[in-house]
């Protein structure tokens, strides 16, 4: 299967078929957000099948899909390589953001409710995503990350201003035990009036795993809390790893 751009033709499907929509359609939503209120994050099913990571992560050579490149170490970030993508993107890329954003919409809204926040997310993402431009966050966020062996990922939240939706999806484009060993995703969280709590998960091959990008309520003795949380990647023992990270709100 060879991965198109939004540009181009689509992929060829069954009459019909919108691959990605069935996909995601096919995760048990009420299961996905009992965890994700429980833990902060949760697997979803398979989203790409093998052949389309492995056309996916091919593309991370091809430097003029992309409109950036930052170097992990130069930064202090941990230690491997990341690109963000440039338009237009992979159908993959741009139909996965459009069907994930309103299957995470009603836990971002009531996580803000919770918390006595303004709910400011439109009920489509290219709707939020003007907001995000008319606020001065007009770069493309969608990301791929590239780590080879010893590299890792710092703790840290992908908050590009002051537009930021609360969850995140990340999409392991390499199989763990075959291609790489380590590299576990992690997340942190800051409990209230408590010890930090880990949560350690090794993603399948093309299956998507949602997390908190910033903070989430979490009950407290005063009703709900908000609890921060960072996220990284633990150092990749042998191999490869190549990951497709999908952000809900562009950057400035």
């Amino acid at each position: 299967m060879t991965v198109t751009t939004t540009a181009k033709r689509k992929t060829a499907t069954e009459p019909g078929e919108d691959v990605f929509a069935r996909r995601v359609a096919s995760a048990d939503w009420q299961a996905v957000t009992g965890e994700i209120n429980e833990y902060g994050c949760a697997l979803l099913p398979r989203l790409l099948t093998p052949a389309e990571c492995a056309d996916l992560a091919g593309l991370y050579d091809e430097t003029d899909r992309f409109r950036s490149t930052v170097d992990m170490g130069r930064y202090r970030f941990g230690s491997g390589q990341y690109r963000y993508f440039d338009h237009p993107f992979p159908e993959p890329v741009q139909r996965l953001r459009q069907e994930l954003y309103p299957r995470l919409l009603p836990i971002a809204r009531d996580w803000y409710d919770k918390l006595g926040r303004e709910a400011e997310w439109p009920d489509t993402l290219e709707e939020w995503l003007t907001i995000c431009h008319e606020a001065g966050q007009g770069r493309p966020s969608p990301i791929m990350l590239r780590y080879g062996a010893g590299d890792w990922n710092a703790l840290h939240r992908d908050v590009f201003g002051e537009k930021v939706f609360p969850l995140q999806v990340v999409i392991n484009l390499n199989a763990p035990g075959e291609d790489h060993t380590g590299g576990e995703f992690l997340l942190v969280e800051q409990r209230p009036r408590a010890q930090s709590r880990g949560t350690a998960t090794l993603i399948p091959q093309g299956h998507g795993l949602i997390f908190t990008t910033r903070d989430r309520p979490v009950p407290s003795k005063r009703g709900w809390s908000a609890s921060p949380v960072r996220h990284g990647v633990s150092a990749i023992r042998s191999g490869i790893r190549h990951t497709l990270g999908l952000v809900f709100h562009d950057a400035t």
